[in-house]
């Protein structure tokens, strides 16, 4: 049955796979999509996605990661399952914007239409980032499709961003009576660092002698662009003003925060009693981070506004921590996709009160009986 689906899934959605093809050969390369952007360009309000807070309530986001099914899967049970999932969480939660942390998809264009198609129909305003299996691992056509299919749903978000720095850097003011009170920064990871000095160290080498690639972060043009923004904003509103990254490889220091306050085995780690006060959640794997440090985190702390970073990539990890005055916190995985553990299903919830502080926390859906 799974497999009937699949075919007329994959039918019904051939203009989709071609329709990004044809708008990349009218346009005449990708780069036509992405912004001409530059440090001495001047920030100005209209730059950043706008989405009002009700003053009556708090803001509530609600992250996904890692959804990660292949074609085959996202029309079957798991499809089904994640499905579930988010329906439940939206229900439950009551979001006012959805995010997705990366690894949205994986194996194929068609689970990529899926999960579209999925978020989009909740009619709740969402925000994706990519993930390292995101356009099938940094392959560029294949990355520039996908960024493509999330531009131009209806309900997404999405912006390709500045050129040069990856696909989907953009950023998102929550305001309320008119004034910006957050800022989500949404900014792309990429993949393998192949190119980057941070993800060479320490690696060594593969069993045939190759270099020992390990997973890129940031680039420093990104940083710079953040930095950008930061002070851009904070000179529009008059003060410094609190904001959250969402990205999918966790920087270096989610190493350093965990090893201060769990005690990690290898396969599980739990929060030690003394630091009950500034983390929950668990360690189930090792971080992958980058091996280097691209020195995001410290220019975070220099600029002070950044207090929460949300990533995902690791299924199994939960652990939120605060760390040298920012929360490090990993988002629950939505769904079987890959690898995961069942009591670990959900989604997380950031949520804003009116005078912009963000706290974090994890919604848990039980798979049902």
């Amino acid at each position: 049955m799974a497999t009937v689906r699949l075919v007329i899934a994959f039918i019904m959605a051939i203009p989709t796979f071609i329709t990004p093809y044809v708008q990349l050969a009218l346009h005449g390369g990708a780069d036509s999509f992405f912004e001409n952007w530059s440090v001495n360009d001047e920030y100005k309000a209209d730059y950043a996605i706008e989405i009002k807070k009700d003053p009556a309530k708090d803001f509530v986001v609600l992250n996904f990661a890692d959804i990660q099914l292949n074609p085959k899967e996202s029309y079957g049970d798991y499809g089904a399952f994640v499905e579930d999932t988010v329906k439940r969480c939206v229900d439950e939660v009551k979001p006012d914007l959805i995010t997705l942390t990366g690894d949205n998809a994986w194996g194929g264009d068609l689970s990529y239409v899926w999960v579209v198609k999925l978020i989009d129909s909740l009619g709740i305003p969402w925000a994706p980032v990519m993930g390292n299996h995101d356009g099938s691992n940094g392959d560029p056509t294949k990355e520039y499709w996908c960024a493509s299919l999330l531009d131009h749903a209806k309900n997404c978000l999405f912006k390709f961003g500045p050129k040069d720095m990856g696909y989907g850097n953009y950023v998102i003011n929550v305001t309320e009576n008119g004034k910006v009170i957050h800022t989500l920064f949404m900014m792309d990871t990429h993949s393998s660092a192949d190119d980057t000095e941070a993800g060479k160290i320490n690696y060594g080498k593969n069993e045939d002698g190759s270099d020992n690639i390990g997973y890129d972060h940031f680039w420093a043009n990104q940083i710079e662009w953040y930095e950008w923004a930061v002070k851009g904003i904070e000179k529009q509103a008059g003060k410094t003003v609190e904001s959250t990254v969402f990205m999918h490889i966790p920087v270096l220091e989610y190493r350093t925060a965990s090893a201060l306050v769990c005690d990690f085995d290898g396969s599980n780690g739990t929060v030690k009693e003394e630091y009950a006060d500034v983390a929950f959640g668990s360690l189930n794997e090792t971080i992958c981070s980058p091996a280097g440090n691209n020195g995001f985190f410290t220019k975070c702390k220099e600029l002070g506004s950044t207090k929460n970073m949300i990533v995902g990539h690791d299924h199994v990890n939960n652990l939120s921590v605060e760390y040298e005055g920012i929360r490090l916190s990993y988002s629950l995985k939505c769904g079987p996709g890959c690898y995961w553990l069942p009591e670990k299903n959900g989604g997380s919830v950031l949520t804003i009160n009116s005078q912009g502080n963000a706290t974090f926390s994890h919604h848990y859906i039980e798979p049902a009986a």
